[in-house]
């Protein structure tokens, strides 16, 4: 399948020990299947003027050969997965996790929560509206090697 990563340079070997910290799923590689997620994503950069770049590959793995955690929806079982990451855990051992991602509206009601202003039932409720874009995190570098594969590039 063809999947985007922005960054702020070109990234034609990723490496996921130069992920940021505390992200939804945790500190290691993030892509999507969705091109306009990702030039969205992007955006960010040149709005801190900084270069934009879409970085494309192509992802072939077979699920049966790899740990894979994936959450179909925004539920209990994301916002407990995504807060135990955000706050420097990683709940389970994975090679691969997808699911939603917690966009601008999406972690208006998760910084609520993770805040303590609203408890989770309520976070649920809000969230249950949401539909959501998704991510997919590699958190194997094996899996990157063996299953990634670099295409193309492009400065926005």
């Amino acid at each position: 399948m063809r999947v985007y990563h922005s960054s702020v340079l070109k990234v034609e070997k990723p490496l996921i020990s130069y992920s940021r910290d505390f992200l939804d799923f945790g500190k290691f590689f993030y892509v999507t299947t969705i091109l306009s997620q990702a030039e969205k994503y992007a955006e960010r950069f040149k709005f801190r003027e900084k270069d934009a770049w879409l970085n494309i590959f192509e992802f072939d793995y077979d699920v049966h050969q790899w740990n894979v955690i994936k959450f179909e929806a925004y539920n209990e079982d994301w916002l407990d997965f995504v807060m135990d990451c955000r706050n420097g855990k990683d709940p389970q051992n994975a090679d691969l996790v997808i699911g939603g991602i917690a966009d601008d509206k999406v972690f208006r009601t998760i910084d609520l929560y993770f805040s303590n202003e609203i408890n989770k039932s309520e976070a649920l409720k809000r969230l249950v509206y949401e539909k959501p874009d998704m991510q997919i995190c590699i958190k194997s570098q094996r899996l990157i090697d063996e299953c990634l594969t670099f295409v193309d590039a492009m400065k926005l």
